[in-house]
């Protein structure tokens, strides 16, 4: 169950969010509120992770509130929807460039298109990601997002990508904002040039004109010929390069034109030569209606330390550096920034942590017990530690954290048991097999 959190007194608000959670009543858990505090202490403490902030309710503090989410965004990450009055503030809110901002929307957009939003969700729960479930997410994964002709789907999937690399740790803040640039220049292609036939020269002209696009855009989606067509987004994130591929239904356009233009002069036509330098191995087909490009992913990295980590000094491991050792009487908490670390349980290795893995030494931690593990570095790494003492004072100051643990140890045990059922379920099938071929082998002897 996902929970989604609305701060609103808007009744046009409460009642869109109600009837559109009731079609997923099965996987939205929906809490409204009409009060700042009341709202950033559910926040803190529930860590929803779709949150719905409504700049037209004036009694409301919606930047206090995004200020706290952004305050420790290690921990407070998760798509945020805001609801603004006019089209100046939609643009304001959305030039903040805010990691975590899934779409930014008038009041009207917003009746019209939250149930289609919350399908959208429904539909991509992966994408729905938990701090603490970077263990069970696959070393790849690959999938198609299917958008209507519509700037709002543009510019919601871009967010809603690049947001889960971002808070997955594949990609970091310099390469969140490449991405996002070529997402959004080769959909606006897909769009305009693809799919709606917008040529170069039509498009120049209507921004000469002082026109908007979007009322171009919406002009030219009205038309029968164009109601139906759709742009593909693929995907496949890898361990170490993750790929994207770009098709619209449309066919095709002049894309060698606009591959090397540099005329800075021009309303427009910048975006292929931009992204070229954005991202790697930038390809159209000869068609000109596919596009496909490639990132380099991080590895073994973080790309944000969690706020109550910050007082406390990086320290720098080198290959086969001991972090800490079997049987010792030691409780600190290490933060795993980046590499690799192997541990060894009577001098046999268990397993090997990541920064996926989050903590090491967190049940010696808890339980003020000696280490049950040898822990050594692979190749050159890095380790937050924490003195227990240290630690149990910032939790008092923001206990928030506390609960964040434990969901994290609960999350972690969940999983552990489920993979327990699993390798049971193949032992007794193994064992049922062995007995038949057992039945079998002494049949033919007879």
């Amino acid at each position: 169950m996902k929970k989604i959190v609305t701060v609103t007194t808007n009744e046009r608000v409460i009642k869109t969010v109600k009837k559109s959670c009731e079609l997923f009543s099965a996987f939205f858990s929906s809490e409204i509120f009409g009060n700042t505090d009341t709202a950033i202490s559910y926040i803190n403490y529930e860590m929803p992770e779709i949150k719905v902030l409504d700049y037209t309710s004036t009694d409301l503090d919606c930047v206090k509130i995004l200020e706290t989410i952004n305050s420790d965004p290690w921990l407070h990450y998760g798509g945020i929807i805001a609801i603004c009055k006019n089209a100046d503030h939609v643009k304001k809110l959305e030039d903040l460039k805010d990691n975590n901002m899934l779409t930014v929307q008038k009041l009207d957009d917003f009746e019209r298109h939250f149930s289609r939003i919350l399908r959208i969700l429904y539909q991509n729960q992966q994408f729905l990601y938990t701090r603490g479930m970077q263990d069970i997410i696959g070393g790849q994964e690959s999938g198609l997002f299917i958008c209507n002709n519509d700037p709002m789907d543009i510019r919601f999937y871009t967010n809603f990508l690049v947001s889960y690399l971002y808070n997955t740790n594949r990609i970091s803040d310099d390469d969140r904002y490449s991405l996002h640039i070529t997402l959004m220049e080769m959909l606006t292609n897909a769009l305009e040039h693809g799919n709606l036939e917008i040529t170069y020269r039509e498009k120049t002209e209507w921004l000469l004109k002082g026109g908007d696009m979007l009322d171009l855009i919406a002009k030219r989606r009205a038309e029968p010929k164009y109601a139906d067509l759709k742009i593909h987004i693929s995907y496949a994130i890898g361990k170490s390069v993750s790929a994207f591929r770009i098709k619209d239904e449309g066919e095709g356009f002049d894309w060698r034109a606009m591959m090397n233009k540099k005329d800075d002069l021009d309303a427009h036509g910048r975006g292929i030569s931009l992204s070229k330098q954005c991202v790697k191995k930038l390809l159209y087909n000869e068609r000109g209606n596919q596009v496909t490009f490639t990132i380099a992913n991080l590895v073994n990295k973080v790309n944000t330390v969690p706020g109550i980590m910050k007082p406390f000094d990086t320290i720098e491991y080198r290959n086969r550096d001991v972090v800490c050792r079997e049987n010792e009487m030691s409780n600190d908490l290490f933060f795993i920034v980046s590499g690799r670390f192997a541990v060894y349980v009577k001098k046999r290795l268990a397993t090997v942590l990541t920064p996926n893995d989050m903590f090491i030494g967190e049940m010696a931690f808890l339980l003020n017990d000696r280490r049950t593990a040898t822990v050594v570095a692979v190749g050159n790494c890095r380790l937050i530690k924490v003195p227990k003492s240290a630690f149990l004072s910032l939790i008092r100051q923001n206990p928030h954290y506390g609960i964040f643990l434990s969901k994290v140890l609960a999350q972690r045990l969940v999983n552990q048991t489920a993979e327990t059922i699993s390798l049971n379920k193949k032992i007794a099938k193994y064992q049922q097999n062995r007995v038949k071929n057992s039945g079998i082998t002494r049949k033919k002897r007879k």
